[in-house]
């Protein structure tokens, strides 16, 4: 995910209030406002003069970008930038830095390699797309592919500690976290975005299921529900397979009754089963096809529900290469 900069040069104060409100990671200004921007916001603000832009026009250009990074210097790869030069430095560094004057460059710079640069550097030339690269290029993630799954059993287990995920952010329909006992099988828990007669809506809120599960998190990362703290970041999966960031601000563990839920996933090189643990009460969902929220004490053997199958295998929320299995 990359830093979004805003390079405003020349200075204009207005610019740099939009881009602050924007949800910038930070602001370039030259020398001589740093201080009176600093008092803006709680975020960076470098001087123009200690990022340079640069170009590249040849292959000694690329190399001499290289050596200042590994250097510990900052610069920026000026405007006109092309991809395989960009490729190459990404293969070698972990701080690249792009200009990007309008949306369509920043979705490129974002995207190269999978990975995308390390800081697209917004011009002022595109101050007015800034809202929308920060939202496509900061808190977009890469599309999740769902499955259809076929609920094989729904059965009462008792007592257990479960785990609300309150988040920053209104969620909508069709919207929830990927969840499940194994990193190879993640549901898709819908957020409590619906009202019913008993229990107005929470759409800040996912109640994800049993501390013990795995959440997928941005970056191909997984965590325990357990394991959730204030301020992290998570990764909001909607039905149709797009994903975006957002941030816990609260998470409530609490005992409550829970319900076992197993599924599985039929495809032509065999099947997939998965489980989770979800609290039984009616305002918890998973996710049907459509993005239709389902809840858990209507959930009967032979419903569809949308789940991601994966390779098992994780060492501290980090993807490993192992013979495992989880059951």
């Amino acid at each position: 995910m990359a830093r979004i900069y805003f390079k405003c040069v020349p200075f204009s104060k207005e610019q740099v209030t939009l881009a602050l409100e924007s949800g910038v990671d930070g602001v370039i200004v030259p020398r001589d406002t740093v201080e009176s921007v600093a008092h803006l916001s709680r975020c960076p603000v470098l001087a123009a003069e200690d990022v340079p832009s640069v170009s590249l026009n040849e292959k000694a250009d690329e190399e001499a970008v290289l050596q200042r990074l590994r250097n510990g210097e900052s610069v920026a790869l000026a405007r006109g930038w092309e991809i395989i030069p960009v490729e190459n430095l990404l293969a070698q560094s972990d701080n690249v830095l792009a200009e990007a004057g309008s949306l369509d460059e920043a979705r490129l710079a974002a995207g190269i390699l999978e990975r995308g640069v390390d800081g697209i550097v917004v011009l002022p030339e595109a101050v007015s797309d800034l809202k929308a690269i920060v939202a496509q290029c900061k808190v977009a993630q890469a599309q999740e592919h769902l499955q259809e799954a076929v609920i094989t059993r729904v059965e009462p287990v008792g007592l257990g500690h479960r785990v609300c995920a309150d988040t920053i952010s209104l969620l909508r329909r069709g919207q929830g976290m990927l969840v499940g006992n194994s990193s190879a099988f993640t549901f898709l828990v819908h957020a409590e975005t619906e009202h019913n007669e008993y229990v107005a809506a929470r759409p800040f809120r996912v109640n994800a299921g049993a501390v013990h599960a795995y959440a997928r998190l941005p970056h191909d990362r997984t965590c325990y529900l357990g394991e959730f703290r204030a301020g992290q970041e998570v990764l909001i999966v909607d039905a149709d397979g797009s994903t975006s960031v957002a941030t816990l601000g609260r998470v409530k563990i609490e005992v409550r009754p829970m319900l076992l839920v197993e599924a599985e996933v039929r495809a032509p090189e065999g099947v997939s089963k998965g489980a989770v643990f979800l609290q039984n009460a009616e305002t918890i969902r998973l996710t049907a096809p459509g993005g239709v929220p389902v809840s858990v004490v209507d959930l009967k053997p032979g419903d569809v529900v949308l789940c991601r199958t994966d390779e098992a295998g994780r060492h501290f929320g980090m993807r490993i290469r192992e013979d495992i299995r989880e059951v």
